[in-house]
């Protein structure tokens, strides 16, 4: 069964979750790849204020394609997370406390997570067009020049993911494939 959580996440939010759990996320989320969380690092470094604040908040890696009439988004899958390791640290370092994407994450990523207390879930690759189903809505709100790498804000329902690292570093990446061994 599904835990139904909202965002921003909060410590006793993040303290809940288990490596393996099914999630049913609600509210605000944010979206970022390699070129906005490139600008987001560097901003920090010259100690400009963000965009928006990263204080509790999930960013999704995705670069959704465009909006068909009638639709809030096009579609809206994950993008491999490892392109966004160099520089999520530093975002963990300042607030986010949520990650969503697809694939591993580095043992920098992972040490950051615990350090600062985050999560790591995974979306579904390749069904991007079912996870546009739940954004209800969508608004860029940061680096519109990146077209749909963009930094937008969703409000999303019933988003389903799966938490892969929690804030204690255990990975389902890494126990998963254990597990099988064992078979």
């Amino acid at each position: 069964m599904a835990k139904t959580i909202s965002s921003p996440l909060t410590e006793d939010i993040i303290n809940e979750l288990k490596s393996g759990d099914r999630v049913l996320l609600n509210g605000i989320i944010y979206t970022g790849r390699d070129s906005a969380h490139k600008r987001l690092v560097e901003m920090l470094n010259r100690n400009e204020e963000l965009p928006v604040d990263l204080k509790g908040q999930v960013i999704y890696y995705v670069g959704p394609c465009p909006a068909k009439p009638g639709a809030v988004i096009g579609s809206a899958g994950p993008t491999t997370s490892g392109r966004m390791d160099a520089y999520a640290p530093i975002l963990l370092e300042y607030g986010l406390k949520g990650m969503i994407g697809k694939g591993l994450r580095s043992q920098a990523v992972k040490d950051s997570m615990v350090k600062h207390g985050a999560v790591y879930f995974a979306a579904i690759g390749g069904a991007g067009a079912l996870l546009a189903q739940c954004i209800r809505e969508a608004e860029v709100v940061a680096f519109p020049d990146l077209g749909p790498e963009a930094i937008y804000k969703l409000k999303v329902e019933n988003f389903p993911l799966t938490v892969v690292i929690d804030r204690n570093g255990n990975d389902l990446y890494a126990t998963g494939r254990d597990k099988y061994k064992k078979i």
